[in-house]
């Protein structure tokens, strides 16, 4: 599905819209969840899915797929949306979310949903799970690349730092692996710089030799350049660090902070959600 030409950033934008739509009545359908960082991840996810990554929902075995693992597993209904609108399964599934016996759990079950690359959601081990999964495209001499999306509150993990530091010594021999950070600042217990400070963020990622790109997540052409500059790069895995706003779309999410990190909107605020993605 990986598209060369020039992107349609109003076509991707529309389709970042109607996700939203479907994120938010998905997680209301199901009572509990995770709107804050879903919405904010989506225009990321929209870009990978509908424009750079080489991936066919009917042949989701591919062995010369691209791969994509979402390390903030809490984020999935985001993932589960863009799979649907992808057509690796038909829409109307997503109100099942986080019901018994449904594909779409409340994180990332492989089990229940092969079409996924890695049952994730134990905060920090993405980016080794995405290590391990490159470094396997490289020994069997595939050119498929590897996206890991962390959160920027997941970065308080230890074992994310590991991960860096090891992919980052291996060099060129994981210029196949492109991290996302979902950078919006916020996280269960608050503002991230709050709970635990990252900045100088990007500096950390450059001391353990990754290249390095920062971008404002919500903007198409540099999102889509960022993607381009991290398959050009030959020395190096590359890190996006997304800056993105939490329950990004709708007004009273974003001004919120960490409060919708995992509230389900009540049917107010969702028919209130709605009407603003409707008019925007």
């Amino acid at each position: 599905m990986r598209k060369t030409e020039a992107p349609d950033y109003r076509y991707l934008a529309e389709l970042a819209r109607e996700a939203r739509r479907h994120v938010l009545k998905m997680i209301h359908a199901a009572g509990s969840g995770h709107p804050g960082g879903s919405l904010s991840s989506l225009d990321v996810l929209v870009t990978l899915y509908f424009h750079e990554m080489r991936h066919d929902p009917k042949n989701p075995d591919d062995p010369d797929r691209d791969r994509f693992i979402l390390s903030k597993g809490h984020g999935v209904p985001a993932l589960y949306t863009v799979m649907a609108m992808s057509g690796y399964f038909d829409v109307s599934l997503l109100q099942t979310l986080r019901k018994l016996d449904s594909p779409l759990q409340g994180h990332p079950d492989k089990r229940k949903l092969p079409a996924l690359e890695a049952s994730t959601g134990s905060l920090g081990q993405g980016l080794s799970i995405g290590i391990g999964m490159a470094l396997a495209l490289k020994l069997d001499g595939r050119d498929a690349r590897v996206y890991v999306m962390l959160g920027d509150g997941e970065c308080d993990e230890g074992q994310v730092w590991e991960a860096a530091m090891f992919a980052g010594n291996r060099g060129a021999q994981l210029n196949n692996l492109c991290a996302i950070v979902d950078a919006n600042g916020a996280q269960l217990d608050g503002y991230t710089k709050d709970i635990m400070p990252l900045e100088p963020f990007a500096d950390k990622w450059r001391a353990f030799n990754w290249n390095v790109l920062e971008i404002d997540g919500h903007s198409y052409p540099e999102i889509v350049e960022a993607f381009q500059k991290a398959r050009a790069c030959k020395t190096a895995p590359t890190v996006i660090i997304a800056r993105t706003v939490k329950g990004k779309g709708v007004s009273f999410m974003e001004a919120a902070g960490a409060k919708y990190h995992g509230v389900a909107p009540t049917d107010e605020e969702l028919e209130r959600a709605l009407a603003e993605l409707e008019a925007e």
